[in-house]
Order: structure tokens, then sequence, then C-alpha cells
């Protein structure tokens, strides 16, 4: 802590009154000041990032008096504060305000605002993000009885390009929970009427759908929302020259609504860069698979707050990506799983290409990939006029390797291959390296590539009279200190870039360094200056060197002025090439994400298969030997394989039953892993496999922190299944772990029966049901397409009297047909060494329990089961007879009811069953 800068400003007074007079804003915002080389944050914001980022309020400072006229304060450095920026944008979902004072005192101004979608002004302080910063609007119409209209824009604010969709919702807004989800949205804009805000129900579901998929919300006022100029806006700020009332996108009045609100936030139209450069395009729900929130947890398909190890979410296990762009696109497509089985079969045959090329994919991984920058941000620079010669330089180098990515793809021979290679890879690079030629000719043409050594950015002096003239004299400079640097070296008796160096020092400008062993032939020389001592030596000057890098700086500030203008010119012609340098980021992109499901196909423990899809709607699911991925890459796990067989009309309805800790929910959550990976274009982790295509992985698993929102376990749960059940199709895939735990066991059994009927009879298709119910197992006696698995155990004991408290239980983790009617809880107490006392009571207690229910079974009517039986056959034989007796109308009352007293006499199996008896009396 003692590293943070000191609290001291010279009119502390003036600061807390001008700080106290700034309007409210709500908690999601945070403003920090900006104070040079240290920031600052004040009054409630200080106690939040003294909580945030230093874990103790010790460090919060009073300004002013120690009493409520006072100010709390705390100081960060600049590393302090990129790493807050980070933890309040990515993971604590807050809006940032920087307050800067150019002009010196109180002057103070929002000179960048920064919130989870839109990060245009802190990109260079957070140096880069995984994933893409996706912002959206939504706008909704909705009648209590009918459909709810939804529209919504969205954009990457690092990529020119403006989404819409409009469609039709459910009560749930389920489709709008899977479109977050498949774009990765960080932050989304709703619409508030204050004096509705409280009142309006429609708003409540919205939020809170928002809220579960773990996205930041922006309420801004209707008035944003409203779409008279937005035909105005789009035609100022779209690349398609005809009129913006032709195209089709601007029929979708709500997504138009949405349109404008989100251009507003994001002062898009307040850049006049940006004019003429957007597209606007519309996003088809139905073009990827649907996930909902729950699914994404269940699958961990992105990395978790309290993931350790990479390898715990999907992400972190396929992202062997080289490039930022690649890492992106990667995180877009594992929330976007394809439909179109001929798009599937094209990534899959190129993931084989590089899986089966051991060559190919370790050369464009080591050699191509690993050198390329984030393409998008670079275009980002030069769009936005914040491009220097250096950005030059590297969009140069980028294009200059783009042979060495041709010739590594034309050298492929394989003729299966080459054709799916040229047409995603070879033919897009050849073209874009043709079209770039003419920048790599121009940088060459200009720009000093031999100063690139020393890290210096400038024009070739031959390029101007006045630059070779000032390179002239700088390399006679040059020339003086190398000659005054031999010198020191003769005259000190040190070998030269051995014992003795001539450096550019950050802080002392040219000056020479001795090792630190040798530094001791300087003291007591009046003739050599120390400058500093460091780890790397003590550096040291002459008064004559001094006065030559005095001259030297001098002609270098001199050049940087005269080439300004012609770097300038550079930048602008660079600048044009923006368009093609995004086209070679999604190409490279592409190619990044593909070689890396390569790489994880051939080095998981056991290599992944390149799986079968069958059209949409046909054929069925077989997994053979199938696996978890990330399970399995976990340390000291020794997975064991399970086969997996989904066909509809026979096994489309699996129960799952088995102790606790036996392996159900792995098996379960592995058949939803494996299906999306296939979907995605990923080889999968099995031995074979054959997979339809789905078009929604919908889960019901486990308990979430609802509580900490006012929401209880079981309504949570209700809440993810209700939406199952209104969103699931024939051809969705339905993963329920545990369901109706939250409730009374006659209450939970009863939903969970009602629920798996639902879904084999009416939805009809493919799901799985882990489940403790194991009455649910008689689910396959009323339909031929419930199958009942259960997990395998192996129990031993010395002998039946004493298995109940010597009994050894052993977990196979072995999945196979039939069902298993115990679940072994006690012995999962007895793992984590519950003390005997407790496991003793509990097995007590178990078997009471046990001993009550078989009595209350048998004696509720005074009889068994077999009584109740063997009773309810005999009347209804009697009371057959007697239909037959009495049909045609003929016999009056008093008769017909004699003729049912005389039947029952007669069958005197009947009046001694004691089931009968029982109801007699009654």
């Amino acid at each position: 802590m003692s590293s943070r800068p000191e609290l001291k400003l010279d009119d502390e007074v003036g600061f807390i009154r001008y700080f106290k007079s700034l309007p409210a804003v709500g908690n999601e915002t945070v403003r920090i000041f900006d104070r040079g080389d240290w920031y600052t944050a004040h009054g409630e914001d200080a106690n939040f990032l003294a909580r945030t980022v230093y874990k103790t309020t010790s460090v919060v400072r009073q300004l002013g008096r120690n009493d409520a006229s006072g100010l709390p304060s705390v100081t960060m450095t600049i590393t302090v504060f990129r790493q807050f920026l980070r933890e309040a944008l990515f993971k604590l979902g807050k809006r940032i305000e920087i307050y800067a004072s150019p002009n010196g005192r109180m002057n103070w101004k929002v000179v960048k605002q920064a919130s989870p979608g839109n990060l245009q002004d802190v990109e260079d302080e957070l140096g880069g993000f995984e994933s893409a910063p996706m912002i959206l609007a939504v706008k909704i119409t909705a009648k209590a009885s009918e459909a709810r209209n939804v529209g919504v824009c969205f954009a990457d604010a690092s990529v020119r390009e403006l989404g819409v969709s409009e469609f039709l919702d459910n009560d749930l807004y389920s489709n709008f929970e899977a479109l977050l989800i498949q774009l990765g949205v960080k932050e989304c804009l709703i619409q508030i009427d204050k004096a509705e805000k409280d009142k309006d129900p429609e708003l409540a579901k919205l939020r809170q759908i928002i809220d579960s998929c773990g996205v930041a919300i922006a309420e801004r006022p209707a008035g944003d929302f409203g779409t008279k100029d937005i035909e105005q806006d789009l035609s100022r700020l779209l690349k398609d020259e005809r009129s913006t009332t032709l195209l089709p996108q601007t029929e979708l009045k709500l997504a138009m609504g949405s349109a404008a609100a989100l251009i507003k936030y994001l002062s898009v139209l307040q850049d006049p860069s940006n004019f003429g450069q957007y597209q606007l395009y519309q996003h088809d729900l139905s073009h990827f698979m649907k996930l909902d929130a729950a699914a994404l947890k269940a699958l961990n398909l992105m990395p978790g707050a309290r993931d350790g190890a990479k390898t715990m979410s999907v992400f972190g296990l396929l992202n062997h990506c080289r490039t930022p762009v690649g890492s992106r696109l990667l995180a877009q497509w594992l929330k976007q799983p394809l439909m179109n089985r001929d798009e599937i079969e094209k990534r899959l045959q190129l993931v084989e290409a590089f899986a089966n090329d051991t060559e190919l994919r370790q050369t464009m991984q080591e050699e191509h990939l690993k050198s390329i920058p984030d393409l998008y941000r670079l275009a980002k620079r030069f769009q936005r006029n914040k491009a220097n010669l250096e950005d030059v330089v590297r969009a140069y180098q980028v294009v200059i390797r783009l042979p060495g990515f041709l010739g590594t793809l034309e050298a492929v021979m394989d003729e299966q291959y080459k054709d799916p290679l040229d047409e995603a890879y070879t033919n897009k690079l050849r073209q874009v390296s043709d079209s770039l030629g003419k920048l790599a000719e121009m940088v060459e043409t200009t720009v000093d590539l031999d100063a690139l050594d020393n890290h210096e950015f400038i024009i070739k002096s031959e390029f101007d009279d006045s630059l070779r003239i000032i390179r002239k004299r700088l390399d006679k400079v040059r020339s003086d200190m190398d000659r005054e640097y031999r010198s020191a070296s003769d005259d000190l008796n040190q070998e030269e870039n051995k014992k003795i160096f001539l450096e550019n020092h950050k802080v002392h400008g040219w000056c020479m360094r001795l090792t630190r062993t040798e530094a001791g032939c300087i003291r007591n020389n009046s003739k050599y200056k120390e400058c500093s001592t460091q780890k790397n030596g003590v550096y040291f000057t002459t008064t004559k060197l001094q006065n030559l890098r005095r001259e030297f700086d001098q002609l270098s500030q001199n050049y940087n002025r005269t080439q300004s203008s012609l770097v300038n010119e550079v930048i602008t012609v660079a600048a044009s090439y923006c368009p093609v340098l995004e086209q070679l980021a999604g190409v490279l992109a592409h190619l990044d994400v593909i070689v890396s499901f390569a790489h994880c196909s051939v080095h998981a423990p056991t290599s992944y298969v390149r799986p079968k899809i069958h059209p949409r709607g046909k054929g069925q699911t077989i997994l053979k030997e199938a696996r978890h991925p990330c399970m399995e890459m976990q340390d000291d796990v020794q997975f064991i394989t399970n086969d997996v067989e989904l066909t509809r009309d026979q096994s489309s309805f699996l129960v799952i039953t088995g102790p606790n800790m036996g392996g159900k929910s792995t098996y379960i959550r592995q058949i939803g892993v494996v299906a999306l990976m296939a979907q995605v274009g990923c080889f999968v982790p099995c031995s074979e496999a054959e997979l339809t295509i789905f078009d929604s992985i919908l889960a019901r698993v486990g308990a979430s922190d609802s509580q900490l929102k006012g929401v209880s376990t079981f309504m949570a749960e209700m809440l993810e299944t209700a939406n199952i059940l209104k969103s699931a199709t024939s051809e969705s895939l339905i993963i329920i772990d545990e369901l109706g735990r939250g409730t009374s066991t006659y209450d939970g059994f009863g939903l969970a029966w009602a629920i798996s009927e639902h879904i084999v009879k009416e939805i009809g298709c493919f799901a799985m049901f882990a489940t403790h119910f194991h009455e649910l197992t008689a689910l396959s006696e009323q339909y031929p397409q419930v199958r009942n698995l259960h997990v395998t155990v192996h129990i031993s004991g010395t002998n039946a009297s004493t298995v109940a408290d010597k009994r050894e239980v052993t977990l196979l983790y072995k999945v196979e047909p039939g069902i298993c009617d115990q679940s072994f809880g006690i012995h999962v107490a007895e793992l984590v060494r519950f003390p005997d006392k407790v496991i003793r009571m509990a097995k007590r207690k178990a078997d009471e329990l046990e001993d009550f229910t078989g009595k209350h079974e048998q004696n509720s009517l005074g009889h068994t089961k077999e009584e109740v039986q063997e009773g309810s056959a005999r009347l209804k034989d009697v009371l057959v007879k007697w239909k037959k007796d009495v049909e045609g109308g003929s016999m009056s009352r008093e008769d017909m009811v004699q003729k049912l007293r005389d039947l029952v006499k007669a069958d005197q199996a009947l009046l001694a069953n004691p089931f009968f008896q029982s109801i007699k009396a009654l």
C-alpha cells in the first residue's frame, strides 16, 4: 500500500464543493478523476473502490474535516486503476465516468465513459479483451393474453455494424433469453417509464431474464426509443447509398425504436468518422441452436468467476487460439451452434484437415498465427483517427506475413482437403494479399524500416530534402557519440559490448553503462559523471557525450516536426485499407478457431472423433464411449466412458437413477456438451458418434444463487422448468437434474411425473432426467419411448445381518440399463467423514421411516397390497356380470339392487376378502 499516491490537492475546499454539486447517479456508475500520473475516487465511490480493489477501507482518506463536511477519498496508481477498470466493467457490470481537468483548476469534464457493452473510450487502458463487448437495446409491446412482440438492435462497438431482429415471444420471453445468449450480450438498454417503473410486470420479467444471463442493465427514458429521426440517422451512418426507406429492416418498427436508443447511447453520430461507414443486417434466431441461461451454466460453456483451471469450461478447454480475434470468435461460435448440416460439415472437414496434418497445424499455430495482432482493434484506431506510424508498421508486418500463410496452405497435396482449404482460406487470403500489396509498397517506400531495430518509427530521410539534411546531421552526431564511447572504452580499459555499452536510456537518453562488477573504474574519476545505478549496471556519461546527446535530441525533435505532415499522409492512406484489414481479421479468426479445434481433438487424453451428422429432424443420437471433455482433463481423474443411445420412439426419454455422486449429472451433461461441440463444428470426445441436429438445449439443473435476488430455490426451479415446457419443440434436447427437491416429497414427485409425462406425450423431444424419485421409472411401463438407466455401484458386506452397518459402497460410474432403487445418501455422509454418532442415528431414522412408510401403505385401509388387488379384481368381475344382467332397462330399481346383492352373496371369496369387507363397512 505504500506505493499508493499521497492525497494532496491544491484546493481541497473548492474540490469538495464541486464534487458535492455534481448531480446524483445510481450505484451502477462510478466516477473517477484523472490527476495526470494518478487517479482518485470520492464519496461512496471511494468506499466501493477500497472494498473492491484494496479489500480494506483503511486506505480511505478524508479530504477536508473529519465530519460530514469532509469527503472520503481514495488514490490509485495507473496500474491499480487499470485493474479496477477490468474488475468493474467485466465482472461487476458497472458504468465508469472518467473526469479530467485539462485547463487547470475546477474545470472538470467527463472525458471518457465506459460500460460493459461500450469499451471504446478505455480500450487502451484495458489492453484487450477476450469476448466482444456486445450491447443491445430492446423494445416490447405486450398484452396480457397475447404473444409478445420484441424488437432489438445490437452492436459490437469495435465493429461498424448494427444488427436488428424482431420476433414473437411467449410470456416468459424464451426467445429473448436465447438471443441474449447467442449474441453474448454484456449490456442491455431497456425502456423505462418512470411513472410505471415499479408497476409494469413485463418490465420485471425482462429484468429477471437479463439479470439471469449476467447482463448489465441500462435504463433509458421512453423518448430515446422514438423512431421520428431514425431514417435520417441511418442514412448518415450506413454505407448503402440507396434511400434508407428502401431497406427492408426499416419496416421493423420496434427494432428501429431500439436502434434509435442504441445510436444515442453510443454517441455514434457525434463522431463524423462514422458517417457512411456502418452496415445494417438482420439476425435470424432460427439460424442457430437456442440455449437458455440454465444450459449455459449446466454445460460449463464459459469460464465462471470461481473456475480455477482453464479446462473447467468448454471455452477454456477449446481455446488454443493464438490471436485475440480468434478467441473472441470462439466465444461467439460456442453460443451460436449451427443448425445447417452443410455448414457443420464444412467446419468438420476443415478441422479434419488440420487434425490429420500435424505439420500444417503446428506451422499455422507456432509460426504464422501467433504473430498476428488484434486486427479489429488496429482497424478501429485508424477509423477513430488515433493511429500513429507504429500502427501503420504493425499493419505492414501482417501483410508481409501473408505469403507465409499462402505458401503453407498451397503445400497441402491431399485432394480431399485442398478444395475446402482453398475455399475457406487460400483464395480469400490471396485476394486480401493482392489488395494490401499497395499498402506494403507504400510503407517500404516511405518508412525507415531499419530504424525499427531501435524501436523508432520514422519516415525515410530520402523522401524529403529537409529530412535528408537533418538526417545527415543526426548521423554525424551519432558517429561522434560512437567515437566518444570508443575513447571511454580505451581509457577505462573495458571491452566494448561486453563490459561497457552505449545505450539510449529512457530517462537519461544516450549514455554509457558499465556492469556493476566493473563500475569501480569510474569512481573518483572526475571525467565521468554517474547518472544512476540499476540492476543491470551503472549508467554514466561525459561532458562531451552530454552535449552530443542534447544536440541529438534537438535534431530528433526537428526530424519529427518536419516529418509530421508526411506521417499524417501515410496514416490517412493506410486508414483507407481498414475494410480489407477487417476482412482479413475475419478470415484469420476463422482459421485460428478451426486450428484450435484440431489441436484440442488431437491432444485430448484420448483423441476426439469426427461425428456423423444426420439431417435436421431425422436420425438418432448414438455415442460410443462418450466422455465429458472438461472432466477428463482434471487432475487425478480417470474418466469412465459410457455409451448413449437416443432413438425416437424407443429411447428418446432417459430416466437415470442411482447413488449420490455416482455420475448421473456428469452423464446427462456430457451428452449436452457433445451435442453442442458437434453443432459448433468440433470433433467430439467419443470413440464413435452420430448425432441428430438439435434446435435447442434446455436445462434444469441444481440450485442457483436465486435466494440473493429474493427468489426461492423451488421458485427458480419452477421458472426454469416453465421455460423448458414453453420453448421446447420435438427437435430439442432437454436436460433435467433432480427436479422437485425444493418441496415435499409427494408434491415433488407429482410435479416430476406430470412434467415427464408432458414431455413424452406432448413435446416428444429427446430428454434426460436424473432423479432420486425411483417411482418415476414406472413411466417406462406406460410409454415405450421411456428407457430406464442406472449408475452402477458395488456393495460388499460381511453378512446380511450386518450389511447396514458394515457394508462398503464402491461407485463404478458406469451407466447400464435398468433401475437402481437406492440412493446411498448416508454413504456420501460417510465419505465426507460425518461423526459416527450422526451416521448411526441417520441409519436408524431411515430404517424407521421405511418401516413406517411400509406399514402406512399396508394398513391405511387395514389390508395388504395383495388383498387390495384381489378384492378389486373380484369386485370388478361381479359388477361386470351385474351390468350384463340388468342391461335392457326392464328391471325396476329395487330389482337391480337385489340382483347385485345376490351376486355378491354368491361369491364367497369376495365376501371373505378383507379389503372388500372394509369397503362394505364404509
